[in-house]
């Protein structure tokens, strides 16, 4: 029956010892955040920012792929749509943000 009020009387010394600065909390958000920043969201920034700038760059007989794989040459440009040559006299219209990337010259073949 000794060892009950001994043991209890341990254990607030033990947990007084053991505490953490309030700093080193702050700290580990701050590193998890610049981690999540530098993985993940800088990345994804630079891509949307490249992706606007080509699509801004679109002209007139350049030959694109779109998002879903159609490859054709671009007839017509508006503000929001592009009209693309597919194949001879088979135009089709789209939007300019289905547009995924400029291909090389000569890659259509019409």
């Amino acid at each position: 029956m000794s060892l009950i009020p001994t043991a209890f009387a341990a254990a607030p010394a033990a947990a007084t010892s053991s505490q953490a600065s309030p700093w080193s909390t702050v700290i580990m958000l701050v590193v998890f955040f610049a981690i999540f920043y530098f993985l993940l969201i800088r990345p994804q920034s630079k891509k949307a920012k490249a992706q606007r700038a080509m699509l801004a760059n679109l002209g007139k007989g350049d030959e694109v792929a779109t998002s879903s794989g159609i490859m054709g040459k671009i007839v017509d440009i508006a503000d929001t749509s592009v009209t693309l040559e597919i194949a001879s006299n088979v135009n089709i219209q789209l939007q300019k943000g289905a547009i995924s990337s400029v291909l090389p010259k000569g890659s259509v073949k019409l």
